[in-house]
Order: C-alpha cells, then sequence, then structure tokens
C-alpha cells in the first residue's frame, strides 16, 4: 500500500486518452543557442516530423474538454522542439530543462518504455545531463459511458469508488443527479518514502458529442535527484503503481466492460 496488488491486465477497450513522460533536468543552455541536429539525428528514424512549437501545455487531452474553467498558459520561456512520429501521434518535446515522450495511442508499459528509450539515449548521447531533477509519468483516463456500452444515464457511482466521486458520491440522488461541474485534486505519497502521485478527477466534455465523461489524471513523480542510470527503474515502478491505482478507483462493472485481458 497503497495501492493493493492486482494482476496486470491490459483493457481492449483502454480508457486512456494519453500518457505522458516528463524528465527535467538542470538547464542545458546550448539547447536554446543551437540548434538540436544531434539530437534529432538520433530521433528522426522514429520521430521524422519536426517543429518549434511557442508554447507547450503537457497533457492538454484532444477531444474532451475540462468543465472547469482552465487557468491561462505561462508564456512559453524558452524554445520548444517538437519531435513527432509519422501519424502525430506520439511526440518528443525538448527545452533546454526537460525532455517528455507522449502518446494518445498507449497499449503498454513495454511498448511505451521502448519508445521513451529513443529520446532518452539521444539526450545522454547528445547533452550528457548530470541528473534529472523531476522524473514523472503521467496517466490521463476518461471513461465514456456510451463507448463502454451504458446507458448515458448509468450513475459514476455504479462504476467508480466512492473517493473517486466527492459529492457526486452522496446518498442524496437529488444532489448527485444535479452536480454540473465537478473537481477534485489530491496527492498521495508512494510506498517508496520518496514518490507522490497527484490525482486529478473531473468532469469533462467529450468534444466531438458533448458526452459527459469522468476523468482520473495520475500524475506519480519524484523531485529527488535521479541519476540517469537509476530512472528507468523508476518509472517502471510509476508504471506498476498506475495499474494498481486505476483497478484501485474503479468498480468490478466498469473493470469488466473494459473486456480486461490477462497478461
Amino acid at each position: 500500500m497503497p495501492f493493493p496488488e492486482c494482476q496486470r491486465v491490459l483493457y481492449k477497450k483502454n480508457p486512456l486518452g494519453e500518457v505522458i513522460c516528463q524528465l527535467i533536468f538542470p538547464p542545458i543552455l546550448k539547447i536554446d543557442t543551437e540548434v538540436p541536429v544531434a539530437f534529432q539525428e538520433r530521433v528522426r528514424k522514429h520521430f521524422p516530423n519536426f517543429s518549434e512549437v511557442s508554447a507547450l501545455n503537457l497533457g492538454f487531452l484532444s477531444g474532451v474538454e475540462d468543465q472547469i474553467q482552465p487557468e491561462p498558459p505561462e508564456p512559453p520561456l524558452c524554445k520548444n522542439y517538437e519531435f513527432s512520429s509519422e501519424d502525430q501521434q506520439w511526440k518528443i518535446n525538448l527545452t533546454r530543462t526537460f525532455v517528455s515522450v507522449s502518446t494518445k495511442q498507449y497499449t503498454r508499459w513495454e511498448t511505451f518504455k521502448e519508445k521513451l528509450k529513443i529520446p532518452f539515449d539521444a539526450l545522454h548521447e547528445a547533452y550528457t545531463p548530470a541528473y534529472f531533477l523531476r522524473v514523472g509519468l503521467r496517466y490521463i483516463d476518461v471513461f465514456n459511458r456510451t463507448f463502454l456500452n451504458f446507458p448515458l444515464n448509468t450513475p459514476w457511482d455504479k462504476l467508480l469508488q466512492p473517493c473517486m466521486l466527492g459529492i457526486m458520491g452522496s446518498s442524496e440522488t437529488d444532489i448527485k443527479d444535479k452536480v454540473k461541474n465537478f473537481v477534485s485534486v489530491c496527492e498521495i505519497g508512494l510506498s517508496d518514502g520518496e514518490s507522490n502521485v497527484k490525482i486529478k478527477t473531473a468532469l469533462v466534455k467529450a468534444v466531438k458529442d458533448g458526452e459527459i465523461c469522468f476523468m482520473i489524471d495520475s500524475d506519480f513523480y519524484n523531485t529527488n535527484k535521479t541519476t540517469i542510470d537509476s530512472t528507468l527503474s523508476r518509472l517502471n515502478f510509476f508504471n506498476s503503481r498506475a495499474s494498481r491505482l486505476i483497478q484501485w478507483c474503479i468498480k468490478k462493472e466498469l473493470h469488466n466492460a473494459m473486456e480486461p485481458q490477462l497478461l
């Protein structure tokens, strides 16, 4: 604990909207002052598209919009180079303070880790950061009742554990059925004694058809200095806790509706 052990599964009806890994390092000014040619050459085979973007919103999930009005983004402070796969489903972002990998086509950890190693190795070879200041792995799950073959009016407390729902888990039907907006944020320490997970739960709206969905955004992170050699083992730890967390958050009916397959 936290969270209880469980069997690892792959969901055929995967609720993951986006997965992001971000590695923050002490500023490397060379990334700002020179075009990252050496880095690109090491990632170009798998991430052939390149652009320099003026702002970055890590974790923005296309296809849904938050029911709560977001805060305006902070202005960019440095150059942000973006490298993407041919189908645009995988992206690398590189700045003088971090590298990140994100995808909207997550299937399993082993595949994600293979993709992550490409910019991870390129960063080490091209810029040799001394260590990482923050290691983060973020999972954004969006539960869409129609996609999972539930009636649109299925109450969320039939699908999710009460601790995820706040006032929407109330026994008073007149209250929970009239909730228009909902957001909750908490932070929990992990069993290694030094890492945490920040969990945001919220009602979100599908852009395509306006359906109200439920989002669980789990950001696993460690802000202690992490050596290059120990980074992947730390990410493996986060991944195993993410699998436990999501099964802890949902009820059996939702688990079964996503068609779990044992690994």
